[in-house]
């Protein structure tokens, strides 16, 4: 069984990867161990937006009266059917790809891969049988699990990762999220509209943290208003699930708290699958707990590549892919541009949404630049009041020297819509007088980055 390339993994990296080789003429197969489509599509980016809709549906219900509609007898989640429905998703789009995969004529071999030598792939289905296949180029897409710490181990019943937390038979009555990044903040979010009592934990000072300051900020009085406690500047020290509820010891600047929650759940964030998939046995070099890789994705051993959550970089599902094309064409004998890092967009799908790319304020201000800033709030803008979503802002930073648009931040409703128009923008170069001079619908939400532009220049209008 003989190959021109054949990719372990088919999550967004690895099955990107494999389409664009096979548009590009090389006979490609796919190594999976589970389902087509990777976390990704089966356990992170898709069902979790499901269930984000499901409790926004459920929010709109909770409060249709503010916008003069009246709803007859009470309204209710039916937890069941919210997780049904993000599984059907997600299946549906697994199965998406596995027509993909069809109409590219990429072969799919069922089981675990593991590099035996360079040009040989050892698969080990689910009866334990071995089989080797044969390429002059492979690429590792093994992606992430869920980062398990030493004092907050997951049993999967009282301390849960992200699947369990997707899967729950029940809604809980109380749940402890330990990290605020993406994962924790949006589980958080959707259990806390459900009706979980949820507490949030997050060991630096800002939910969000890697997030601008201000958005950081918003979002965390967007929580407190929704009623989710929210605890920064705080540790989880141990966890006692010995009792019916969890007793979760929290380390906080005034003092030790102990809180008590049917569910903790992790989302400390994630560990890359390196482990028995051959590395070792080829010599293949690592950097911090990663696979070392060139500006395309070439590993110290040739015809060996990695790209994804493996590989350094940021571990979001639009970067695995973009390595994925990027590796492949140079592969194919094209002349690639290596991917652009400081213009990766960033999105939490919470309530509101957060969506940034490039440096925040205080980053531009340590790299030495003179900058301008400007901001423009959604209680300003005639769409949000009418979607009856005023909560957030668009804050964009710009270089006062040349009017480069160093970085755009938002917090609001469909930002995470609205944030490409800003990665177009500092691809093409585009100055902070341009987005002003570009004319932007009326009414919507994206008004508000024409004015945030406006407000960096002394030339905002409406407020």
């Amino acid at each position: 069984m003989n190959y021109d390339l054949i990719v372990i993994g088919s999550g967004p990296g690895g099955y990107v990867a494999a389409i664009r080789a096979s548009q590009l003429g090389l006979k490609t197969a796919v190594v999976e161990r589970e389902s087509l489509g990777g976390i990704c599509l089966n356990w992170g980016c898709i069902p979790t937006k499901s269930l984000l809709k499901s409790a926004q549906v459920y929010e709109y219900l909770l409060h249709a009266a503010d916008y003069g509609i009246k709803v007859d007898g009470s309204v209710a989640p039916d937890f069941q059917k919210v997780i049904a429905r993000s599984r059907t998703v997600a299946d549906g789009m697994s199965k998406g790809i596995a027509y993909l995969f069809k109409k590219n004529k990429i072969e799919v071999i069922n089981g675990t891969g593991k590099l035996k030598t360079p040009g040989v792939v050892e698969v080990k289905d689910a009866g334990g049988k071995l089989s080797e296949v044969k390429a002059e180029h492979i690429i590792l897409a093994t992606g992430a699990r869920s980062k398990e710490l030493p004092n907050l181990k997951q049993d999967g019943k009282k301390i849960i990762g992200y699947r369990e937390a997707m899967t729950l038979k029940k809604l809980p009555k109380s749940m402890v999220v330990v990290g605020s990044g993406a994962i924790g903040s949006e589980f958080a979010n959707f259990y806390n509209t459900m009706g979980t009592e949820v507490t949030l934990v997050e060991f630096l000072p800002g939910v969000v943290p890697l997030e601008d300051e201000e958005v950081s900020k918003q979002l965390e009085r967007s929580f407190k208003k929704a009623k989710m406690k929210v605890m920064t500047s705080s540790s989880v020290e141990s966890v006692d699930t010995s009792g019916k509820l969890c007793k979760v010891k929290v380390k906080t600047p005034k003092g030790d708290q102990e809180v008590e929650a049917e569910i903790v759940f992790s989302a400390v964030g994630v560990t890359p699958n390196v482990e028995n998939i051959g590395l070792e046995e080829l010599g293949v070099e690592m950097d911090n707990g990663k696979v070392r890789v060139d500006p395309f994705y070439r590993t110290n051993v040739k015809g060996v590549y990695a790209i994804g959550d493996i590989v350094g970089g940021p571990a979001l599902a639009h970067v695995a892919s973009a390595e994925g094309i990027t590796c492949v064409e140079k592969i194919a004998g094209h002349a690639p541009q290596p991917v652009d890092y400081g213009n990766v967009p960033g999105c939490t799908y919470t309530s509101p949404e957060v969506a940034s790319v490039g440096m925040t304020e205080k980053a531009a201000k340590e790299a030495g630049y003179d900058i301008k800033v400007g901001k423009f709030p959604f209680t300003a803008s005639g769409k949000a009041s009418a979607a009856g979503a005023k909560e957030g802002f668009v804050k964009l930073v710009f270089d006062s020297r040349y009017g480069e648009l160093l970085g755009a931040h938002m917090i609001g409703a469909n930002v995470t819509e609205m944030i490409a128009e800003l990665v177009v923008a500092r691809k093409l170069e585009t100055t902070g007088e341009e987005i002003i001079k570009a004319i932007h619908p009326h009414p919507t939400m994206s008004e508000a980055i024409m004015e945030a532009a406006a407000a960096a220049y002394g030339e905002v209008i409406h407020i």
